[in-house]
């Protein structure tokens, strides 16, 4: 899939237009994004999410000098700042394997910011493959939805999403960011090489389900999503992500990410997410 967005320098403008501190180390062989959250009692400590990136193709000898002088540097940075961790969450298992062999004390957290485990949508298969590999169920859905008089749309209307995410919210029970976190976002992402847009389903010109998907490079992202319980009869969201789906394999994009499941958190959630049978990608988190 490449380079994750969160390791772009457009990501970390954006973090820094939330009002957080930030760093971009590289030194041509070991790159990372790092961000400073705060937490209470004046702590906080230093993030870099999907990373380091460690460019093995550059190190022709030294990867544990270069290493220590990574480690160095987000100890000086540190306590700098008076962080009192560092929590990283790289891509590649090899990644915190070879952050032990520095000997620095690494421990692996509960708590993940980035969903540790995805589900990954092969864009390049014909449709009728997409369909054909989906759980008979989800097809059936599909096809349910398409008789319905549904339609989806490209929209700026944030404020009917939140509408829309705070009713899902409270149904589910789960935390969102706060409003001005979302109008940010899709202000911010309008012309960069990474692109955030938001979608809705709308029934009888009513949105009734929405969602903010993020695109860079080859793959796009479902970042975040609404749906109105009291049309779930309609089967709205199989409509929205086919059909989202549909869009970007047209526009050449080869992957799908569902961004995140987890069976124990959300089991609703997870259940809808593999029913497009794509690729499960696990983290180290």
């Amino acid at each position: 899939m490449g380079r994750s967005f969160l390791q772009t320098t457009e990501w970390l403008d954006f973090q820094k237009s939330l009002g957080r501190k930030t760093w971009h180390f590289d030194d041509g062989k070991i790159r990372a994004n790092i961000i400073k959250h705060d937490l209470l009692f004046k702590k906080s400590y230093l993030y870099i999410p999907h990373g380091p990136e460690i460019l093995f193709d550059e190190i022709k000898s030294g990867l544990s000098n270069e290493l220590k002088n990574f480690i160095s540097y987000l100890k000086k940075t540190g306590k700098e700042e008076k962080s009192i961790f560092i929590k990283m969450e790289p891509l590649l298992d090899t990644v915190p394997e070879l952050l032990r062999q520095t000997g620095i004390k690494i421990g692996h957290s509960s708590k993940n910011i980035q969903p540790h485990k995805t589900v990954i949508l092969h864009l390049d298969l014909p449709e009728e493959e997409l369909l054909s590999r989906m759980h008979h169920k989800t097809r059936y859905n599909i096809n349910l939805a398409s008789k319905k008089g549904l339609q989806l749309i490209e929209s700026d209307g944030i404020k009917a999403f939140w509408k829309l995410l705070k009713k899902t919210a409270k149904t589910d029970r789960f935390a969102t960011h706060n409003f001005e976190y979302y109008e940010r976002l899709l202000g911010f992402f309008k012309n960069s090489e990474i692109s955030a847009k938001l979608f809705f389903v709308n029934y009888e010109n009513k949105p009734i389900a929405g969602a903010i998907i993020m695109s860079y490079g080859n793959t796009a992202y479902y970042l975040h999503g609404a749906s109105d319980r009291d049309y779930r009869n309609l089967m709205a969201p199989y409509f929205m992500h086919w059909e989202i789906i549909k869009k970007f394999k047209s526009l050449k994009f080869q992957y799908y990410d569902f961004w995140g499941i987890d069976a124990n958190k959300w089991p609703g959630v997870t259940r809808f997410k593999l029913g497009f049978e794509g690729q499960v990608v696990e983290y180290p988190g």
